[in-house]
């Protein structure tokens, strides 16, 4: 699904967040990073999938790993997600131009104009380490991520 494979440099980039905060991925070099790409805020499966990682997060911060949203809604669309679901963690908007960063990191379906439900892990020196993508219709299983990232050390 992905065009990144594991050891692959992951492609920088700068978003903004729902906290009008700006966020780019060398920032985080030293850290381990999840890059949650999903299809759409509000609706129900991201919704079910994003209530599974507020619900996980302590488990992600004992692991000192930055967790970011990602999909091509507006900022102020995340404001209102991010606060209907309690959502601590950025929501980065890759609005414009849309879906930019997804379809660097090959998960964009231009026919559909959203990103694939897709999930990459980001080495400490900022290399792909693992991806895991499920079908839209399917919350990914955050335990996955859990045990993946515990194996990153």
């Amino acid at each position: 699904m992905s065009k990144l494979s594991i050891g692959d440099v992951a492609p920088d980039f700068s978003l903004k967040a729902q906290d009008d905060q700006v966020y780019s991925l060398g920032e985080f070099r030293g850290k381990p990073v999840v890059l949650v790409f999903y299809p759409l805020d509000f609706s129900p499966v991201c919704t079910d999938e994003h209530a599974c990682f507020v619900n996980d997060m302590a488990r992600f911060n004992e692991l000192d790993a930055q967790v970011f949203g990602i999909s091509v809604d507006s900022v102020w669309t995340h404001k209102a997600f991010a606060q209907k679901m309690g959502i601590t963690y950025p929501l980065l908007a890759d609005f414009h131009p849309k879906g930019a960063v997804a379809a660097n990191y090959g998960v964009y379906l231009a026919d559909k104009g959203i990103a694939s439900r897709t999930i990459f892990l980001i080495d400490r020196e900022g290399k792909v380490a693992d991806t895991y993508g499920v079908d839209i219709p399917v919350v990914p299983d955050v335990e996955h991520v859990i045990e993946a990232l515990k194996k990153m050390g």
